[in-house]
């Protein structure tokens, strides 16, 4: 028997076990913890100009959008203040970004491409996001419909802080 069969065995075999619910119920946050992992691996693994997810939507952004404080980019972005200053001082650090003062609001910050930065962008964007893509190829269009419908609501009920019983839309 297998390392991976011992544990899953043993786990299985555990009191607590019934828990985690069904079988079935078992395999989907099993497979979904997994998908989970690897998707992220995925987004950050091999990289065309060597930008993680998180840098290429800033560049991105700021290609696209132009020059933005940092507060409402990290939170389109979905990033934490703390990630978001992050991300900046490594495309400051590789001279893709630059930070500005605000013009009115010595608070803030205004961060902009640099002519580096908007080359790096032009040249990374369509080939990385065309590799990101390419997970989803051998998905119909009903399937990719499906997928985004279902991760909508399974988002939206995490973000809601609604893992159980008694939120909205639970049965």
């Amino acid at each position: 028997m297998s390392l991976d069969s011992q544990v899953a065995a043993d786990v299985g075999s555990c009191p607590l076990a019934d828990a985690a619910g069904s079988d079935e119920e078992r395999a989907l946050i099993d497979l979904s913890a997994r998908f989970a992992h690897a998707f992220l691996r995925h987004l950050d693994g091999s990289t065309k100009g060597g930008f993680s997810y998180p840098r290429l939507r800033v560049l991105e952004y700021l290609h696209c959008k132009g020059p933005t404080t940092m507060r409402p980019l990290a939170e389109g972005l979905g990033l934490s203040a703390r990630n978001m200053t992050a991300v900046a001082d490594s495309l400051e650090a590789d001279g893709l970004v630059r930070r500005v003062a605000h013009p009115t609001d010595r608070r803030a910050t205004i961060l902009e491409l640099t002519d580096a930065g908007y080359a790096a962008a032009e040249a990374a964007l369509e080939p990385r996001f065309a590799e990101i893509n390419a997970l989803f190829d051998p998905l119909s269009d009903t399937q990719r419909r499906r997928l985004v419908s279902t991760l909508s609501i399974l988002v939206d009920r995490m973000e809601q802080g609604c893992p159980s019983v008694g939120c909205p839309g639970v049965d």
